[in-house]
């Protein structure tokens, strides 16, 4: 059924995805993909290798067209008629599974840098930052919780801090909705379960949706799991009820 039929009229969505399909040289790496994250929902996506989970959030954040389908941002933006950084602009972030921080500047350099509206390099170590853009830096810190490393080289940072630092340089784009793959590869297990205290607090504010493969941590998210297999969606509801489901023991959970 498609899942234009299944959504309320008015039941509001930061995205709305229906239909959408992407081939690539005959490999139907999307196939009628539909799914819809309301306001404020944090979502979990689960799926083996080749699922479809990558090229998902390549359609939704502009980086590639899809052959078809429909992708809502806010119920109003069409986000197949954009590029990157017009969809980044419109409040759409990403986050790859690898940090990008640049290592020779500080914590705060590279937040700095990040602020929307932001500066080049070398305008944020030159210029002196308005007393709104402090704020916001403050708070940022607060969340990420890397205060004490403020001046410090983000190159000394251990894996999970920089993971931190990037979602906080997310953050300074004020971004409606977060997609964040894979960011519990390689962290401690104290760090992964700081992670998902850090998504809760940011699903206060934001939407998420959070591409993982470790169910630890998924569970510690304790959100609503959908579970992606060629191209589309196989399953949906509590980690508890996709755990239980046949399909989705055999194609992935099961091996």
């Amino acid at each position: 059924m498609s899942l234009a039929k299944t959504k309320h009229i008015d039941q509001p969505t930061v995205l709305y995805m229906d239909g959408v399909s992407v081939s690539f040289d005959g490999f139907k790496a999307l196939n009628s993909l539909s799914l819809f994250i309301e306001p404020g929902e944090m979502r979990a996506i689960i799926g083996p290798n080749g699922a479809g989970k990558t090229t998902m959030m390549d359609v939704i954040t502009g980086k590639t067209r899809p052959d078809e389908g429909t992708i809502l941002f806010n119920d109003q933006h069409d986000l197949t008629r954009f590029d990157e950084a017009q969809v980044a602009n419109m409040g759409v972030g990403r986050k790859f599974q690898k940090p990008s921080v640049i290592e020779s500047l500080t914590v705060f350099e590279n937040l700095e840098m990040s602020l929307k509206g932001g500066r080049s390099v070398w305008q944020a170590l030159t210029h002196k930052l308005t007393s709104a853009k402090q704020d916001k830096i403050d708070e940022i810190l607060s969340m990420i919780d890397l205060k004490d490393r403020l001046y410090e080289d983000a190159g000394s940072l251990s894996h999970g801090q920089k993971q931190w630092l990037e979602i906080g340089m997310l953050l300074g784009q004020e971004p409606e909705l977060l997609l964040i793959d894979e960011p519990a590869a390689g962290m401690t297990d104290e760090e992964t379960m700081k992670t998902a205290e850090l998504f809760k607090e940011l699903s206060k504010k934001h939407s998420l949706m959070v591409v993982e493969h470790d169910m630890d941590f998924i569970e510690a998210l304790d959100c609503r799991v959908t579970v992606l297999h060629e191209g589309s969606v196989l399953a949906e509801g509590s980690l508890a009820n996709v755990k239980n489901n046949q399909q989705v023991i055999e194609v992935y959970l099961g091996r």
